[in-house]
């Protein structure tokens, strides 16, 4: 292992790396560009590096870009609440038994989300009605 590769510091998995730049394009006030993500990052990690995961990330449809002069500008097609909700969709859209994996999500909510879920479905879905 080279000099530069022990200032770095650890090799991070993809995973770890995507949800960093993700938090930061987050809290960013708009779109952002490779260059600029990897001023903000200032760990290190190369510019080409950025621009792969950027890239990676834009293929998933986690984020969206635009032309901006020789690069592109990215940004997060959705919010955190949004992402989370994706990554249940997709779970469930995986499973052949739609029915039986709502209902087990539903037998297992508190009575707090159980309520929560009813009025974010409209009052036709209450029981007490």
């Amino acid at each position: 292992m080279g000099a530069n590769a022990q200032e770095r510091g650890p090799k991070r998995a993809n995973g770890e790396r995507e949800a960093e730049i993700l938090g930061l394009l987050q809290r960013a006030e708009g779109a952002l560009t490779p260059g600029e993500v990897t001023e903000r990052l200032g760990d290190g990690l190369s510019y080409s590096s950025v621009v792969t995961i950027l890239s990676r990330m834009h293929a998933k449809e986690l984020l969206s870009r635009t032309p901006r002069g020789r690069a592109y500008a990215y940004a997060p097609v959705t919010d955190d609440p949004g992402f989370a909700a994706r990554r249940m969709r997709t779970v469930l859209e995986e499973r052949p038994d739609r029915e039986a994996v709502l209902a087990r999500f539903a037998d297992g909510l508190s009575a707090t989300d159980a309520d929560l879920l009813r009025q974010l479905l409209g009052p036709d879905q209450d029981p007490g009605r």
